[in-house]
């Protein structure tokens, strides 16, 4: 098979059980099925960060397990990754609504669940009165440039060949996306990945798509803003192309 469609379709299938994993959890376990048996914000972020965690040591040798549009704009602009060689990394979208269109699928199979979610916004981000704390667009494009540098910077330092310990480099990224949820996610329910935002975005049936534009924009500027930050402070050896 040819590398580059083993490295979309890793891509994909990883994103796909990213947004199954924490979406999934968002949707299914804080309170909108069972009341009594919501995981709550500590669990969804788990969920997240055990999810990046699980698909970086099953995906990682075959695409470096971005999973995430935002990881590949990183390491696009500290030249780890060639931009020519990117396109494939991108299949990230279309796995990201197969993982979300398999939830709606799941959520329709018993009457009244899908509207439900939708209602609930099928944990989807968002701003203003749909901010879970209701945040302005301004403070959500802030700290959403924030987290995102903050976590892409984890992924960069992680797979620099300087970096963690070999085979530790899946542990410290799941628990840094674990962390920057547990900071987020009552200010916009935490995006830092435009293909996971996209996804639920599709599914959530009403305001979603009109604000989805934030949760691509913002997270690539924090993605670039980590890219700048770790070619100054970053081991020369971690701007080597691969």
């Amino acid at each position: 098979m040819d590398n580059d469609v083993r490295i979309g379709l890793a891509e994909a299938i990883g994103t796909a059980i990213l947004v199954i994993g924490g979406p999934g959890a968002a949707i299914f376990a804080t309170g909108g099925f069972n009341e009594g048996l919501s995981v709550g914000i500590l669990g969804v972020s788990l969920a997240f960060g055990l999810s990046l965690m699980c698909m970086a040591y099953l995906i990682g040798r075959i695409s470096g397990c971005h999973i995430n549009p935002a990881v590949t704009i990183g390491m696009i602009a500290t030249k780890k990754l060639d931009a020519a060689r990117s396109v494939p990394y991108f299949g990230q979208f279309v796995g990201g609504v197969i993982g979300a269109g398999l939830i709606a699928l799941v959520l329709s199979g018993t009457d009244g669940f899908m509207s439900r979610a939708q209602d609930a916004g099928f944990a989807s981000n968002g701003y203003g009165d749909h901010s879970p704390s209701g945040f302005d667009l301004m403070s959500v494009a802030i700290f959403e440039i924030i987290v995102t540098a903050v976590f892409v910077l984890i992924v960069l330092a992680t797979t620099d060949e300087n970096g963690v310990p070999k085979g530790f480099g899946p542990i410290a990224a799941g628990f840094g996306l674990a962390l920057v949820h547990m900071i987020s996610i009552p200010v916009s329910n935490t995006s830092v990945n435009p293909a996971r935002s996209f996804a639920t975005a599709v599914f959530q049936g009403d305001w979603a798509l009109g604000q989805v534009w934030a949760f691509i924009v913002f997270p690539a500027i924090g993605a670039v803003v980590a890219g700048a930050a770790w070619m100054v402070v970053g081991p020369p050896s971690s701007a080597a192309s691969t």
